[in-house]
């Protein structure tokens, strides 16, 4: 059974910390500073990705100085994000540089060494995925995505824009096991998955389905609001957001063993991936054209 964090201020400590006992490979924080203060960090063993949604900061990793990093005001402006990527382990100073600085903080378990590397907002690799006439229409931008293979570990990170009263998540896909086929190509990679809602107006909700089918405790439903936090190790996990409230869904993807994401689509609904538009694109930046 997926795991749901409510929406709480958790004074820059992290939501998922290392080791987490239901997604172990994941790690996410919320940091809030005020122009002057700073944040150091050292997660051992965990890859991060610095996300700026409002403000600018200074972030140094070991030594390597990322200056004025930051492009919004709020997560609905300038929509693809500017970021910072850091290796497992790092050292890592933040100073806000603004009035204040709101930075959502990625991270996935890693053991080999990568640079630290700025992500700049062209750098960003969007997708328009659905349509509004078949209330799917979402567009993702990519910030760790499969451009970035080679430069980190298994760590995906992107950012969902859903329209109101359009669904995402979909069609229904899972990615909780590495399961190849018998024609030696992956029918699905297993990711630990996290999304981390907001709404706009901000008074905006949606609902979080998760369900295995076989499993006499599913499935599920969960009443999403602005600030709420959604655990994924496995299952199907389509989600809608409600008419008059546009989504935005901070969304992190750690590989059990891969870097590209593989989606195994609900077989009864694997057509829509064929009459939806774009799902063949974003499948295409999830795995980088990978068979």
């Amino acid at each position: 059974m997926p795991r749901f964090i409510r929406a709480y201020d958790n004074h820059n400590e992290p939501l998922i910390n290392a080791n987490d006992d239901f997604l172990p490979r994941t790690y996410f924080n919320i940091v809030r500073l005020k122009k002057g203060e700073t944040q150091y960090t050292c997660v051992p063993g965990y890859e991060t990705c610095w996300v700026l949604t409002h403000g600018r900061c200074d972030i140094d990793v070991d030594g390597k100085v990322f200056e004025n990093v930051g492009n919004r005001d709020s997560i609905w402006e300038n929509q693809r994000a500017d970021s910072v990527y850091a290796p497992a382990g790092a050292k890592i100073n933040v100073t806000c540089v603004s009035d204040d600085v709101v930075i959502f903080v990625a991270g996935g378990r890693c053991e080999e060494y990568h640079e630290p590397y700025r992500i700049k907002p062209e750098d960003v690799k969007p997708v328009e995925v659905g349509s509004v006439e078949t209330h799917s229409r979402r567009v993702i931008n990519h910030i760790l995505g499969a451009k970035d293979e080679g430069r980190t570990g298994n760590l995906l990170v992107s950012e969902l824009y859903a329209d109101p009263g359009c669904w995402a998540g979909y069609p229904p896909h899972k990615h909780g096991n590495d399961i190849p086929s018998a024609e030696g190509v992956w029918k699905e990679t297993g990711f630990e998955e996290v999304y981390h809602f907001h709404y706009n107006p901000e008074n905006g909700f949606g609902a979080q389905f998760d369900y295995t089918p076989g499993d006499e405790v599913s499935p599920h439903v969960w009443h999403m609001r602005s600030g709420d936090t959604f655990l994924i190790s496995k299952g199907y996990h389509p989600g809608v957001t409600s008419p008059g409230h546009a989504a935005y869904i901070f969304t992190i993807l750690v590989g059990h063993t891969q870097h590209s994401l593989v989606q195994n689509f609900e077989p009864q609904y694997a057509y829509l991936s064929k009459q939806l538009p774009g799902v063949q694109d974003m499948v295409a930046l999830f795995t980088g054209d990978k068979k």
